[in-house]
């Protein structure tokens, strides 16, 4: 059964760090410590079905519009997902925009995701470190060196670029998360973390347990 979008309505505040907060609180890759910048990730199984329901799945849309924000997304489902990896592993396929929850027997659920942008995407093998619900955000010195008006420090809540929940990875700064900017789900927009929908990030929070395997792979 084939995804559909779903159409949802945003009001974008305008303020000094709105541009910079699509950053999506995330880091370059000099700041990563496990996780390295073109290493090689394990190949999913059956790509060229994936590929089939990937292609089969609608591509998210955005209108601006003088009163707010319309977008589309894709809702997670369930899918046929062959994989040898273990119930309970996170597969975070960047190409396609996809993040797969491992179900065991043939299945897995699929959510759509923002991946870094050109210059930050990031693939490898780590593990789930630490979960938080409505995480703060201290931006890195890197990230405060290219947009310096940014605030030193950022309260968990719905203006946090790392939205309602986080999962972190090893003893790296990159996450999986929320956002605060859901119509760039689908795009390539954040410094190299890895973005769902606040609604999505519950559920996969819920789902996913400390010490979970995680595997991005572009």
């Amino acid at each position: 059964m084939g995804a559909r979008s779903v159409v949802r309505f945003s009001i974008a505040f305008a303020w000094v760090a709105l541009a910079a907060l699509s950053l999506g609180g995330c880091v370059t890759s000099d700041d990563s410590a496990g996780l390295q910048s073109g290493a090689a990730a394990p190949k999913m199984a059956s790509d060229a079905g994936l590929q089939a329901q990937a292609s089969a799945a609608p591509a998210p849309w955005v209108m601006r519009t003088p009163f707010g924000i319309l977008y589309s997304i894709t809702p997670r489902q369930t899918i046929d997902y062959p994989s040898k990896q273990k119930p309970g592993t996170i597969i975070v396929d960047t190409r396609d925009r996809y993040l797969y929850f491992i179900l065991g027997h043939g299945q897995a659920i699929r959510y759509t995701i923002a991946v870094g942008a050109e210059g930050y995407a990031w693939s490898g093998t780590s593990t789930v470190s630490d979960k938080r619900e409505w995480p703060d955000w201290t931006p890195t010195p890197s990230i405060l060196k290219r947009f310096p008006n940014l605030p030193h420090h950022i309260p968990g809540g719905y203006d946090n670029p790392l939205g309602a929940r986080a999962l972190y990875l090893g003893h790296t700064l990159y996450r999986i998360h929320g956002t605060n900017e859901p119509w760039r789900i689908g795009t390539e927009a954040s410094s190299g973390c890895i973005r769902l929908s606040n609604e999505d990030a519950i559920d996969l929070y819920n789902r996913t347990k400390i010490g979970a395997t995680v595997i991005v792979r572009r």
